[in-house]
């Protein structure tokens, strides 16, 4: 999530609501508000905005519909300048605790316009239905279920405006914050399930995912979680963050849920399943650091060896949506990862020296 200014209106017009609904069981200052009555409030103080774009970016864009019954859509981005040639395609969940956000918030239209252009990849990325209306694992199911239509695209041969430069067989899961914790469980699911039932898949090729940020947690707190000092823009607190899963998770769970803690004691989450090679982005001033490097180790003991992390120097939590500059050092690394064949073990890497990127084939 970016770093916002609250709309002094909004706030006005929050508490003559709060006034009239009573009592407040859960409230993260400015970007959401839950009444004990069930019902939710979500202040636009991020622009929703449309599909259009600036020529100049060299990207086309426009929304297509997954799930009618359910709301599930997307927003596709397809760079121009590929002509007829086939390129990867980045399926990508925007971040917001599971609670806020969506694929038409301005700043990941942003984001991720740029990121087509400069990586050269489409990107689908995909609105799911959000917490507490919808608690986990709803999230997943609708990450799962846009892949199941991406292959009856892929089936059906349909030559549309953005399907026809698409490498259905060269696909990488990838998000920020809570969208990098649903790629992963998206992931997990598909390797935990049997040859038999990956199939049906087919003819679409995983061969990756890209988590940034990942949003996890635990009960224990981490050494980042107890004392990092924050930066000025950071967009995640550790309030925050405890407040979103407990609107997040399922009733009578706790933060060591292997969907919130998947390294948690006694937990099977990694090492029961088939493993994708994983690019793991950290920012270095993100409370999450630790359990994202944390992660990182994990996989690496559960036998993922297609498994790098990259730390980005003196930046906070979804520091990409705020700084175009780091779109460029971001496209570099996804790009590395396309088509290189080389296995990464896990390794530390300015963002200003990407590396040698990671194997995803």
């Amino acid at each position: 999530m970016a770093a916002m200014t609250l709309d002094p209106c909004l706030s006005l017009e929050m508490c003559r609501d709060s006034n009239e609904r009573g009592a407040v069981a859960a409230e993260i200052e400015g970007l959401i508000r839950v009444y004990k009555d069930g019902h939710v409030d979500r202040p636009q103080i991020v622009p929703c905005v449309s599909s259009a774009l600036a020529p100049e970016l060299g990207v086309t864009s426009g929304d297509i519909v997954i799930d009618k019954f359910t709301n599930i859509w997307a927003r596709v981005y397809v760079p121009n300048c590929h002509n007829n040639s086939k390129i990867p395609l980045l399926v990508y969940f925007h971040g917001g605790g599971f609670c806020v956000g969506s694929a038409a918030w301005s700043c990941y239209h942003e984001f991720l316009a740029r990121l087509a252009n400069r990586a050269g990849c489409i990107i689908m990325s995909v609105n799911y239905r959000l917490a507490p209306e919808n608690p986990l694992p709803a999230a997943y199911e609708d990450g799962f279920k846009s892949l199941i239509w991406l292959k009856h695209q892929a089936q059906s041969g349909a030559m549309n405006w953005w399907s026809r430069q698409c490498n259905f067989s060269n696909i990488f899961l990838a998000g920020d914050s809570a969208g990098a914790n649903i790629a992963h469980n998206v992931a997990t699911r598909i390797g935990s399930i049997s040859e038999l039932e990956l199939a049906t898949l087919k003819p679409l090729n995983l061969k990756g995912t890209i988590l940034i940020q990942p949003f996890f947690g635990g009960e224990a707190r981490t050494c980042s979680e107890k004392y990092m000092v924050q930066p000025a823009q950071s967009s995640l607190t550790l309030a925050a963050s405890d407040t979103y899963w407990r609107l997040a998770l399922p009733c009578g769970t706790n933060r060591d849920h292997p969907w919130c803690n998947p390294v948690a004691k006694g937990s099977k989450h990694l090492a029961e399943s088939r493993l994708l090679p994983t690019m793991v982005c950290i920012s270095e001033t993100d409370i999450l650091r630790d359990r994202n490097l944390e992660f990182c180790a994990a996989l690496d003991r559960a036998g993922n060896k297609k498994v790098e992390q990259v730390v980005y120097k003196g930046v906070g939590h979804a520091f990409q949506v705020c700084d175009a500059a780091a779109i460029d050092d971001m496209a570099l690394e996804f790009m590395e990862g396309w088509d290189r064949k080389k296995t990464k073990k896990i390794g530390h890497f300015n963002s200003t020296s990407p590396g040698d990127g990671v194997g995803m084939t």
